[in-house]
């Protein structure tokens, strides 16, 4: 017997039906059956051969799934219903008391706090190796000068150590976003029924507990309509995806002739279809191009969520692809970009080359007038002075003799040279976290504990 007196239209099926991409949901479906039947036979709602046989036609789903040899059929809506209708068919008849206190409503948002609690675990993984691959080029790296940039125009010479561990900072930011989308996920909706509870004494504690939960969401109606620790994984993954984006963007002018600074291994590069000679940094492209669309699942979630009234409302089924795919998209990216740091091989004589420019110690010659009583203001008017003229003669700085230098400022003498010795530039920032030695061992030494 049914409500309605006509079949679903076709299209509508096509539109209700999430089955094509929820059925990954699979593992935690059965997981979380499993604990609710036990939970149902200690709470006396089920008798125990009813559990015993739930559970041994759930552990038969599950090697069905497993083995890619579960028969879906084109009724099947979602994987939910899939997975209840061939327990039945395995089962018999007990199979149908398995939805018995609960609705697809608390089943659903438990499968997918679960996915995305595992997701953000993994996740936080995968950030570590790269974090880890930065330390170790970072050490392997560490006394390289370099030119550090502003507006992509040479600024400051750094090391290539200090550099890398930029990255590192930013993931250990990540890391903890990431860890915080997992404590959000990580209360049980299972129990809230559709959205007011369920009319048996059940033990939600008992399930939290076999699931990895570590407690119960406190509202029934929040527990269905909750997705924010979709919202907070979509978040963490875009902002981890676009530091991701800085890294790539960084290693494609890199690897480029005109910079010269690193070749990419070839595990990560492409070649081109028409000319031979071509090494196509394109996976470091490709992590420029990936953050935009992980941004645009968490902008499309938060258009969907945004005035939703309580509690459950199909619109809800959205948040599935936005999720998957944005979690595949990230584990892909970090994949990507931990061989590309691992196994890149830096060129120092093109990073020295570019980081002896003679033009960017000009704050240091500043500096220089700045211990020497004039005010800063004043010493960068002088330095640019120096520098305009210099450009304009074709010179470097270091080919000014004493006299054209007083005739810049009283303060300019031969003192000048001393600070034109690149490695005085990159000792010289010695305020913490500066790119002189002793302060890149130090962040080395702090960057080193926050991962195993």
């Amino acid at each position: 017997m049914s409500r309605f007196s006509e079949p679903q239209d076709p299209a509508f099926q096509a539109l209700n039906a999430s089955i094509g991409f929820d059925r990954r949901l699979w593992p935690h479906d059965v997981a979380q059956s499993r604990a609710h039947a036990r939970m149902l036979a200690a709470r006396g709602i089920i008798a125990a051969v009813d559990r015993d046989a739930l559970l041994a036609g759930l552990d038969a789903v599950e090697a069905e799934l497993a083995g890619g040899t579960f028969p879906f059929e084109p009724g099947d809506e979602d994987i939910h219903m899939a997975v209840e209708r061939r327990l039945t068919e395995i089962a018999g008849p007990v199979g149908g008391r398995l939805h018995t206190a609960r609705s697809r409503n608390d089943q659903v948002a438990t499968d997918v706090a679960m996915f995305t609690r595992e997701a953000a675990e993994r996740a936080e993984a995968r950030v570590e190796d790269l974090m880890r691959a930065l330390l170790d080029a970072a050490e392997r790296h560490l006394d390289w000068a370099m030119p550090g940039y502003t507006h992509l125009q040479r600024a400051q010479p750094v090391y290539l150590s200090h550099h890398l561990l930029a990255y590192v900072w930013m993931l250990a930011r990540d890391r903890e976003r990431l860890r915080f989308t997992a404590g959000q996920a990580a209360r049980l909706p299972l129990g809230a029924g559709a959205l007011a509870g369920v009319n048996f004494d059940t033990d939600r504690g008992m399930v939290a507990a076999e699931l990895g939960f570590s407690g119960v969401a406190p509202n029934s109606i929040d527990a269905v309509s909750n997705r924010d620790f979709v919202l907070d994984y979509l978040a963490a993954a875009a902002t981890c995806a676009t530091h991701l984006s800085r890294l790539g963007a960084e290693l494609v002018l890199w690897s480029s002739e005109e910079f010269g600074f690193v070749e990419l291994p070839d595990a990560w590069s492409s070649g081109s279809s028409i000319m031979p000679q071509k090494k196509n940094p394109d996976a470091a492209e490709l992590l420029r191009a990936k953050a935009p669309r992980i941004v645009g699942h968490l902008a499309a979630l938060h258009g969907v969520m945004h005035a939703l009234p309580l509690t459950y409302n199909k619109d809800m089924q959205e948040d599935k692809e936005h999720l998957f795919d944005a979690v595949d998209t990230l584990e892909l990216a970090l994949a990507a970009a931990t061989g590309m740091v691992a196994g890149a091989r830096f060129r120092r004589e093109r990073l020295a080359a570019a980081a002896s420019d003679e033009l960017i110690a000009a704050t240091d010659l500043a500096d220089l007038l700045v211990r020497r009583g004039v005010p800063f203001r004043q010493c960068h008017g002088i330095v640019a002075g120096l520098v305009r003229e210099a450009v304009d003669s074709g010179r470097r700085l270091s080919d000014f003799t004493e006299q054209e230098l007083r005739a810049h400022s009283e303060h300019l003498d031969g003192e000048v040279a001393d600070v034109l010795q690149q490695r005085s530039w990159l000792e010289s920032k010695v305020s913490e976290g500066g790119t002189a030695l002793p302060r890149v061992r130090e962040q080395l030494s702090a960057a080193r504990a926050l991962v195993p």
